[in-house]
């Protein structure tokens, strides 16, 4: 009997040796399979078994993909590690093809944020698997949501400044913190309506949901959920009071018929995808992305003063021809468009563009093989500030090139107040082959337009009833040189000639 037991036993624990083996020789072997489909890309040799992780984290990533490409081409390949290959394309033909045919995203992306925000088809790794969704979200937001988007309140925006800028003892506001606030209560407004304006816990909803965003990353890093980890059960709790405010506010929302979009949006469809999971996802990235994109855009008017002229004197015209509805139409303010895309092309969000294929090798039409897996990535940056493609001045601020049709005309019944205004068409950036900030193919921003047109109607706002200046000790210092993130300080239109004057 125990004989008959001692067989059983090794017969098991050599099956499973043998399946271990198996396994384990399956993963070696798509190794070295990526290792000869790499080889043929063109980049620095590898220093050391772990490639060039030293090169990525020393310094900063977007200067070290120009210097490589500049030696070695339109595509480079960089080693992430022994078994993650990073391919950078900053050819524009091939950047086109890639993001036609590279649907998917890294596995780590939807981990990180499935942990911290519940399930949500906007960071799900295959894009066969959220086609559905992501163009259901698509027309969620281009209809329902981009008419509340054109309409910013003013009184929201006097909200606002006068809260960022009583809690500032020199008047002067950082301009990270205050577009991080405006970006979160334009889209909360939108997505919630008039409930999240009133709502007390607004300000502890948007720090709670920062201070998870930052920590997503480093969590689901782990191969393992580290349960063993204090921080890690902080962090838990941190992510269920989000998820409980978020669940409150959904509730009160649906309660008042405050927002038709909650009603029908994610969950209820046998997908398995959260509701809450969906809104928490969507609030989080489309904050930061609007953030950048205003900070980037202040940094500019402040000085730029001749264009926030030029945009105050088409918002006063715009007034006058449709009223209240002003911020609808923005075929009446070319140079407020244009200044943002011009904004959005020199600094767009994020400075790199993720894709991936997660079944099959991408075939280019030049021949080049990209292995299934391998994180590709397109420097925007660097593409979208090529003389090559925008010209001799393509690292100059220039809204300029987004209009044409230029000439100087007035509305007769309005001739005295407009007579000498510049009246031009804004250029849509899609013709140009060159413009990514919202990526292209199949994986293209859904909220494109709904930021587009928040960040237009709240800078029409802004500049209606504001002047965006430097606090007067950087006035001297800085001229026509855009620091990241600099102090600014909003004065009333109508005290020009009192600058101490803040609201």
């Amino acid at each position: 009997m125990a004989t008959c037991l001692e067989r059983e036993i090794n017969a098991f624990l050599w099956l499973a040796l043998i399946g271990v083996t198996v396994f384990l020789l399956g993963k070696l072997a798509k190794v070295f399979q990526l290792w000869i489909k790499a080889r043929p890309l063109p980049g620095p040799p590898c220093p050391s078994f772990y490639g060039h992780a030293h090169l990525i984290s020393a310094s900063n990533l977007t200067d070290t993909l120009y210097k490589i490409h500049k030696e070695y081409g339109g595509v480079v390949k960089l080693w992430v590690g022994p078994t993650q290959l990073l391919v950078s394309i900053k050819d524009i033909e091939l950047i086109r093809e890639v993001l036609l045919k590279a649907e998917d995203k890294l596995p780590l992306t939807g981990r990180a944020f499935r942990l911290a925000f519940g399930r949500s088809s906007l960071f799900v790794s295959s894009f066969d698997k959220v086609e559905h969704q992501r163009k259901s979200l698509e027309l969620k937001l281009g209809s329902k949501l981009l008419e509340r988007a054109s309409l910013i309140p003013d009184q929201m925006l006097d909200c606002i400044i006068e809260k960022a800028q009583s809690a500032m003892a020199k008047g002067a506001v950082d301009c990270e913190t205050i577009s991080l606030r405006l970006a979160f209560t334009i889209l909360g407004s939108t997505i919630f309506g008039d409930v999240f304006l009133a709502w007390p816990n607004a300000i502890v909803y948007e720090e709670l949901l920062m201070k998870i965003a930052k920590d997503a990353c480093f969590w689901a890093s782990y191969g393992v959920t580290p349960f063993w980890k204090q921080g890690f059960w902080r962090y838990q709790d941190s992510c269920t009071k989000l998820k409980s405010l978020t669940h409150d506010l959904i509730k009160e929302c649906r309660q008042n018929c405050n927002s038709g979009f909650l009603w029908d949006f994610g969950g209820h469809d046998g997908t398995g995808y959260e509701p809450c999971g969906e809104i928490i996802s969507l609030m989080f990235h489309g904050s930061l992305t609007m953030a950048a994109l205003i900070a980037n855009i202040l940094a500019r008017l402040v000085v730029h003063l001749d264009i926030q002229e030029k945009i105050h004197s088409e918002v006063v015209m715009a007034q006058k021809v449709r009223g209240r509805a002003y911020q609808e139409n923005f075929g009446l303010m070319p140079n407020l468009v244009a200044t943002v895309y011009e904004s959005v092309r020199l600094l767009p969000a994020g400075p790199l563009l993720q894709r991936c294929s997660l079944r099959r090798d991408l075939n280019l039409k030049n021949g080049t093989v990209i292995p299934a897996g391998a994180m590709i990535v397109v420097p925007i940056q660097l593409v979208q500030m090529d003389i090559s493609n925008w010209g001799n001045d393509a690292l100059k601020f220039n809204p300029q090139r987004f209009l044409s049709g230029t000439d100087n005309r007035c509305i007769p019944d309005q001739k005295e107040s407009l007579t000498g205004l510049t009246s031009s068409v804004v250029t849509e950036p899609s013709p140009f082959e060159a413009f990514f900030s919202f990526g292209s193919g199949a994986r293209v921003c859904v909220g494109q337009k709904l930021a587009i047109c928040a960040i237009s109607s709240m800078f029409a706002a802004l500049v209606g009833h504001y002047e965006v200046r430097l606090p007067p000790a950087l006035k001297h210092t800085m001229s026509k040189c855009v620091v990241p993130s600099p102090d600014i300080v909003f004065v009333k239109r109508g005290n020009k000639s009192n600058e101490g004057i803040m609201c």
